[in-house]
């Protein structure tokens, strides 16, 4: 009876027993609720086959799918004081902080890269919104900083792929004092003649779309993106009435003129090397496929 109890019955159990299987294996698509498994979702670069629709991104896959071969240099996170207000809420800032870099396997919010794009050379900078919401902080206002003036050092474009839902409030004023870097670093690189577009991707809200990500020379964004300063539900209950269906939406400011196109996600890297070289005044080559946009580009 031990034989049986010890050994056959927990053999069986082991091989008939219900397994434990990861939360992560199938992805829902918000829109039609169709469950797609997560290697087919990344092969399609995020996007759910059937629908359409953009998932969000992480930020290292951006840079990945981006640059000729996958190869780029990564720009270091540059040094800055944690946690400088000793903030906490339900849990410590610098708690929130070891949870998100354990998470997502970053310093922080911002991740930069040199490298080239069909030949184009160029600075991408791509927001993580895993971590803490993608949220403007000083770590990501120096960094961003930094990417501007290696821009500038090599006479290249910078890229933007904000995804963010604002100012960082464990930080404060010092969260909301890196608008105005950012925005002197746009108009450095901008008084250098170098081109600067933004690829805006879901979300990008708050103090972010109120600095950097609407300073483009160019202002490109992703399928059913939202867009916007305040969110819907804090527009509607101050104003106390109801918004348009896809208010803030990415094909919603295309019709209305505050955004130049939109363009789906497998087609935005041929898009950029093209717009690039005319920007550049560099031959464009006619081996290199134009990118069509989902929605007409805006009539000026």
């Amino acid at each position: 009876m031990n034989w049986i109890t010890n050994y056959v019955r927990p053999r069986i159990n082991s091989m008939l027993g219900r397994r434990e299987v990861p939360e992560n294996l199938w992805i829902k698509c918000p829109e039609t609720g169709e469950m797609v498994f997560h290697k087919d979702l990344e092969e399609n670069k995020w996007v759910i086959p059937a629908s359409g629709y953009h998932m969000k991104m992480p930020a290292k896959a951006r840079l990945i799918d981006l640059f000729d071969n996958g190869q780029y240099e990564a720009l270091s996170q540059p040094k800055v004081a944690q946690d400088p207000l000793k903030f906490r809420d339900s849990k410590k800032y610098v708690d929130r902080l070891k949870d998100s870099r354990l998470k997502t396997e970053q310093e922080d919010t911002i991740l930069s890269g040199v490298g080239t794009v069909e030949g184009v050379k160029l600075v991408a900078v791509v927001h993580e919104f895993n971590f803490m919401g993608g949220s403007l902080g000083i770590a990501a206002g120096e960094a961003i900083v930094k990417a501007f003036e290696r821009a500038i050092a090599e006479k290249c474009p910078l890229v933007m792929f904000p995804a963010s839902g604002g100012a960082r409030m464990q930080e404060g004023i010092l969260s909301l004092m890196q608008l105005p870097r950012t925005t002197v670093a746009v108009n450095m690189l901008k008084e250098a003649g170098l081109p600067y577009i933004v690829v805006l991707t879901n979300p990008t809200t708050g103090g972010v779309t109120a600095s950097y990500a609407m300073l483009g020379d160019l202002h490109i964004a992703e399928p059913g993106a939202e867009i916007c300063f305040a969110g819907k539900r804090v527009i509607e209950q101050t104003i106390r009435e109801k918004l348009p269906e896809g208010f803030q939406t990415s094909e919603y400011l295309l019709e209305h003129g505050m955004i130049d196109m939109v363009v789906k996600r497998h087609e935005i890297p041929s898009l950029l090397a093209r717009v690039l070289k005319i920007m550049m005044k560099r031959p464009v080559g006619a081996g290199v496929p134009a990118a069509k946009p989902v929605v007409e580009a805006a009539s000026a």
